[in-house]
């Protein structure tokens, strides 16, 4: 078995790990990267990532954040793609609303402890603890070598259960480990991490101090988080206004102990963006399906004492016209970072013309240092690379038997 890790050694994402035996095929992820625009020329140097080659059997995704999944719109349609299903219905509906979504034409499905053989190549999905929904880390054997991938993946989540019993029965005898570690390095990365539950206190806080509209910013994507905000509105008195593009997400999970737009409690609103969308692909039976629970932008006004909204900056002119924000706070709910970057400024000149307080509320959608010890100890590999984090070079600082690798480097799994 030969590795190439096209991306990911030196950077938090845009992950894609090519995989050879016996002269086929596999990729791992094909990412964009966070810095770059969408755009073909980012497509790594792939046979068979611009035109066909039947040495690539698959290319399999771990889950579905664009820093995994982004540039999968630029491979040839004929390549078939392996990914969870839940995971793949969410990339669907999101392509109905979103340039970022995903529409494949030849798919097969992850499922937790399933074990698809393609080729030489037989692929063990684990269920991960993520902030995305159905994520996965993959084990991945061919002959006698065993590496594993370990995807994104935290221990402070919602699906925490999982991610204990997985410490408890990890696989064994694994030859090399790719394990992410996007925290490492990170400032307040020592203390341990917020779970979900710790988090929906501190929302439950911020909308009991608002006066007027709880405007929280978040993923569409992020189900942990969308439940969190859930309960916290509820435990608030207050109903929860998701936009269509999330009730769609949040139907596609296929879960029905989720948060979905037509429960009691919950209304819908739909943006001016998402409306051309809607007209755009002739979708009008999807937004009747939601007649029921729809709230106007005529209404936000009136509701907007006893309302949480999710909220984008993509959404400021359809709430500034509904005239809402009397009283408004924005709940941030991403990474802190995010709001340093250029293209935020307007957005938060935005947020001062209007005289509305912006206040951090977030917990991490990635391990911590900790719980990344815990799970390279569990595993114990015989070789740890480390992918996906800024810091890899201090990995050594945390872990055994890491051993460094480059983008673009093709190295041997040895069973030594």
């Amino acid at each position: 078995m030969k590795v190439c890790i096209h991306r990911g050694t030196q950077e938090v994402g845009g992950t894609c790990i090519e995989i050879e035996s016996g002269g086929k095929r596999i990729v791992l992820d094909v990412g964009l990267p966070l810095d770059a625009e969408s755009s073909k020329r980012h497509l790594p140097k792939v046979k068979g990532f611009r035109k066909p080659d039947d040495s690539l059997l698959a290319v399999v995704l771990s889950h579905p954040h664009q820093d995994h999944y982004g540039l999968s719109r630029y491979l040839p349609p004929e390549i078939q793609m392996i990914v969870g299903a839940a995971a793949e219905r969410i990339l669907k509906a999101s392509a109905l609303f979103t340039p970022t979504g995903a529409v494949f034409k030849h798919v097969l499905h992850l499922a937790h402890g399933k074990r698809l053989d393609i080729g030489p190549f037989a692929i063990t999905p684990y269920l991960n603890d993520h902030s995305a929904y159905d994520a996965y880390s993959l084990l991945i054997e061919s002959g006698r070598h065993r590496l594993f991938y370990s995807g994104d993946f935290r221990g402070h989540g919602r699906k925490s259960a999982s991610f204990e019993r997985f410490l408890k029965y990890p696989p064994s005898d694994v030859d090399v480990l790719l394990m992410e570690g996007t925290t490492i390095g990170r400032s307040g990365s020592a203390a341990p991490f917020q779970t979900e539950q710790e988090l929906e206190q501190d929302f439950v806080e911020h909308i009991r101090k608002t006066k007027g509209m709880a405007l929280v910013w978040t993923s569409g994507q992020n189900i942990d988080r969308l439940v969190t905000i859930y309960k916290a509105a509820k435990r608030s008195g207050r109903q929860l206004i998701m936009d269509m593009y999330t009730a769609e997400i949040l139907r596609e999970t296929g879960n029905p102990n989720l948060p979905q737009g037509t429960w009691d409690g919950v209304r819908v609103f739909l943006p001016d963006s998402q409306k051309q969308q809607v007209k755009k692909n002739g979708q009008y039976e999807l937004t009747k399906s939601y007649s029921s629970v729809r709230i106007y932008p005529e209404d936000l006004a009136y509701e907007a004492s006893r309302s949480v909204m999710l909220f984008r900056p993509s959404m400021s002119r359809d709430v500034e016209r509904a005239g809402c924000l009397n009283g408004a706070r924005l709940i941030y709910s991403l990474w802190r970072g995010y709001l340093k970057q250029e293209k935020q400024r307007p957005f938060l000149e935005w947020l001062a013309k209007h005289d509305i307080p912006l206040v951090h509320c977030h917990t991490s959608g990635h391990a911590s240092p900790q719980d990344l010890q815990r799970y390279a100890k569990a595993i114990g590999p015989k070789m740890l690379v480390p992918i996906h984090s800024f810091e890899t070079k201090r990995f050594k600082e945390y872990f055994d038997n890491v051993e460094m690798k480059q983008d673009g480097q093709w190295w041997e799994v040895t069973s030594g």
